[in-house]
């Protein structure tokens, strides 16, 4: 074999254009496949958005001087304001679950957390778990304070 000495070695421009309709078409093959599972930041931003639900909910209750009274559906892993009606969805990976009482002032709680106008609650615990992550997020019942806890269950 023998070499012409006026070749120049390198890459053309329709060979470079063809790598990079290669690479691009890789990537819009592999990027929606990537893990959009929560991150723990992530996860933690859920607690501090739901704890914040739960304090703004009780804040209402003594401005208001009513009873306001904040829905957990566990199940559907949502949180409802009582107060203004905002919506907190918890993802499909997020496992969500609820301590709550059967009774609050004498009548059924149902999944409820109900704050005062005196700013004392019926109380309860959401837990809100991902892997060996989880964050609790405590009303207390006597002062109805909001609280988040983690836990790593390593």
């Amino acid at each position: 074999m023998t070499s012409d000495p006026n070749a120049e070695e390198g890459f053309t421009l329709l060979e470079m254009v063809c790598i990079i309709a290669i690479i691009a078409m890789l990537a819009a093959v592999l990027l929606p496949n990537l893990s959009r599972n929560t991150s723990r930041p992530r996860l933690e931003a859920y607690a501090v958005e739901a704890a914040s639900l739960l304090k703004a909910d009780r804040t209402a209750a003594i401005r208001q001087r009513v009873q306001v009274a904040t829905q957990i559906d566990a199940g559907g892993r949502a949180l409802r304001s009582g107060s203004t009606g905002h919506i907190l969805r918890i993802p499909d990976d997020v496992a969500v679950n609820a301590i709550l009482p059967n009774r609050c002032n004498d009548r059924p709680a149902f999944s409820t957390i109900s704050f005062f106008p005196t700013g004392m609650s019926c109380g309860g615990t959401v837990t809100l778990s991902r892997l060996s992550t989880s964050y609790e997020i405590r009303v207390n019942w006597l002062t109805g304070g909001v609280e988040i806890v983690p836990r790593n269950t390593l």
